[in-house]
């Protein structure tokens, strides 16, 4: 998984076509309005007008999920943080999120219910947090010599 983001949206909330358009520009890369409208269209079945996307565009400029640029007479969008960096403070959020909401007997007594490959993960998730505390402890003694 990637490192943690130095940059974070200001709102990390999408729609589903904010998720949608943010998918189709990782997919594409800098593109504009009109090659992410023709991307869109190209399921027959969508409707969507061309100042449809234009304004979630606007909308996710707002959020700091993406940026402009001008490229000629045209402006091209582009997304500031990478899929990856989006998956990591996804998970990071929702895992804030779950712990704020339990306690640790209630996150315990899901481990009765867990598959041997979501224990195995859990594991490898303790192993990491010990050593992670394993090398402060040891940076703050250095620092204290």
């Amino acid at each position: 998984m990637s490192p943690f983001p130095t940059y974070r949206p200001k709102r990390l909330s999408l729609g589903p076509l904010e998720t949608e358009i943010l998918d189709i520009l990782w997919e594409l890369g800098t593109t504009s309005a009109t090659a992410i409208h023709n991307q869109i269209l190209l399921d027959i079945d969508r409707d969507l007008t061309y100042s449809s996307v234009a304004t979630v565009l606007r909308r996710l400029e707002a959020k700091g999920w993406i940026a402009k640029r001008r490229v000629g007479r045209a402006y091209h969008w582009e997304p500031l943080l990478s899929a990856d960096s989006a998956k990591v403070l996804e998970s990071h959020e929702r895992l804030h999120q779950f712990l704020a909401a339990s306690n640790p007997d209630i996150v315990a007594a899901f481990a009765d219910t867990l598959d041997q490959t979501s224990l195995d993960q859990l594991e490898a998730i303790t192993q990491r947090i010990q050593a992670a505390r394993r090398a402060q402890t040891d940076e703050r003694r250095e620092q204290e010599s």
